[in-house]
């Protein structure tokens, strides 16, 4: 007896990739493209989603599309995601992924700061969902993959609105993946750990700077953490969401997936 091999085609599935101009986002665009998605890569800037769309394979069902939208304007992002359905049809994958809010600590940080996080992440992400979901009840095949940190399980130093906002978009997750369930739909979260990412190397030189030692004292300092003792490719990450979006996922749901190399000491 032939075995068939595990279903991970994504050939006639349209997927929406936010943050898709760079880092973690891109890495997805690239992973769901390989498996035959056809997608709209969603971000601020026109000239890097071209530069995306033109590196990936074009799928049969037609090519990629390109969406700008700035995620702190809520009615902008309502109106870009409703118009582009109208367009192009339903979405029945969706990467939530947005930048993180700047490094600080929690006590000082100001009111302000907290707004416009949730608004980029978990205010976005519900208007996203809302224009989304009933596509996918239609189709009958839904996946909502939200990109987020290990600060939901360890909250990082020094990243207080970002461990508050993280920890917000998880619990949201989880209430929706219930919600959905039923109508075949999963909800789940990717946490990446230490990531080779443009983000990561803010995140280097701020450690730098304050502490008054070398970047690389600090990159070494921080992959010591690390059981697998480097740092994450993008793509590595990109691939587990892909997975998750995938066919043979579809019993997983509701869960916060680390993608660390084993640094987080909780179980």
């Amino acid at each position: 007896m032939t075995i068939p091999p595990p279903n991970l085609s994504l050939a006639g599935r349209r997927a929406l990739v936010c943050g898709a101009s760079q880092g973690i986002g891109r890495a997805t665009a690239e992973a769901l493209a390989s498996l035959g998605a056809r997608l709209t890569l969603v971000a601020r800037s026109a000239e890097k989603l071209r530069t995306v769309a033109a590196s990936l394979p074009v799928p049969e069902d037609g090519p990629h599309e390109v969406l700008v939208v700035d995620f702190d304007d809520s009615a902008a992002v309502r109106t870009a995601i409703a118009d582009l359905i109208v367009r192009v049809g339903p979405h029945t994958i969706v990467i939530n992924n947005s930048g993180g809010p700047a490094a600080g600590p929690i006590f000082t940080a100001a009111p302000e700061e907290f707004i416009a996080a949730m608004t980029r992440h978990v205010i976005a992400n519900q208007i996203i969902a809302q224009e989304t979901v009933p596509g996918m009840k239609e189709a009958g095949y839904g996946r909502i993959v939200n990109v987020i940190s290990t600060s939901v399980y360890e909250p990082i130093a020094n990243l207080g609105v970002s461990n508050a906002t993280r920890g917000a978009v998880a619990s949201w997750a989880k209430t929706l993946s219930k919600e959905l369930g039923s109508f075949g739909i999963t909800v789940n979260s990717v946490l990446p750990g230490f990531t080779d990412t443009e983000r990561l190397g803010s995140l280097i030189e701020g450690r730098s700077s304050k502490e008054g030692r070398s970047e690389d004292q600090v990159a070494d300092t921080m992959r010591g953490l690390i059981p697998a003792g480097r740092f994450a490719a993008p793509r590595e990450v990109g691939d587990v969401i892909a997975f998750l979006a995938s066919p043979v996922a579809s019993y997983i749901n509701g869960v916060c997936l680390p993608v660390d190399g084993g640094r987080l000491a909780s179980i």
